[in-house]
């Protein structure tokens, strides 16, 4: 049986964090190590972490340089054999989740996992924004537009140490260089769970506007050129259009 480390960044979030925790403390699967990164919260986030006591693996609260650095924090924390990260803002589907991607990983012996995750209105993580309906990964599917989402992707610590954690040059699209580092340039072995495995509420960080939504999209193109890959200049085109067929599958 895998430890399963889950870390969860946060920063002045009071609103969501409690459901977040849930989300993790109501999972079924015996042999998780969570972990809670704060960035300093002012607001009564840290009062709601600590309302859980020892039912939280490790906490720590203090500012950092970002959710990749707090995401880094949390991997340098994590004693599992695999890592995976749930958002304040995101939801695990059910409270069998974890112990789905588990049996996946050890059926297929992967040394990573990944499924579909649901874009849910922030006020009613019942309501269906986008449906992000992934595939089995072939080589070459970053070309096209087409990779793991970071919410639903689960990697062996090992893998993590041997190939790096998340590169902090990269502001809002460090989750997919790293992706691409682990599974197009290296080969890491992956396995497609097909369900959907999260809940993430609208509005993170690469597209919460226009001009985060231009600079994700540089920053995937310096993904490439990061790690010496070939860039299909067709990508640019793909990958929102990739998206946007997404917001036609909400069931």
């Amino acid at each position: 049986m895998f430890k399963i480390s889950i870390i969860t960044v946060v920063r002045n979030n009071k609103i969501m964090v409690e459901n977040a925790i849930k989300a993790v403390l109501n999972q079924k699967y015996p042999a998780i190590e969570y972990i809670i990164v704060d960035g300093g919260s002012t607001d009564g986030t840290v009062d709601i972490i600590k309302s859980f006591g020892s039912r939280i693996s490790k906490f720590v609260s203090e500012k950092d340089n970002g959710i990749y650095d707090a995401m880094n924090k949390g991997i340098a924390m994590s004693t599992g054999d695999v890592v995976a990260f749930l958002n304040a803002d995101d939801l695990y589907v059910s409270d069998s989740t974890v112990q789905k991607v588990a049996d996946a990983m050890i059926k297929a012996g992967a040394d990573s996992c990944y499924g579909d995750i649901f874009y849910v209105d922030k006020n009613d993580t019942n309501k269906v924004v986008r449906h992000w309906k992934s595939r089995p990964f072939k080589k070459g599917l970053f070309k096209y537009g087409i990779y793991p989402p970071h919410p639903g992707f689960f990697v062996k610590k090992s893998v993590l140490d041997k190939y790096g954690y998340f590169n902090t040059k990269f502001r809002i699209s460090a989750d997919y260089e790293l992706i691409l580092r682990l599974l197009e340039k290296h080969g890491v072995s992956t396995c497609y769970l097909p369900e959907v495995l999260v809940k993430m509420r609208v509005g993170g960080e690469s597209n919460k506007s226009i001009i985060n939504i231009v600079k994700a999209n540089l920053e995937c193109y310096k993904a490439w050129r990061e790690n010496g890959l070939p860039f299909n200049p067709v990508f640019v085109l793909l990958k929102p259009l990739n998206k946007f067929s997404q917001y036609f599958l909400k069931q």
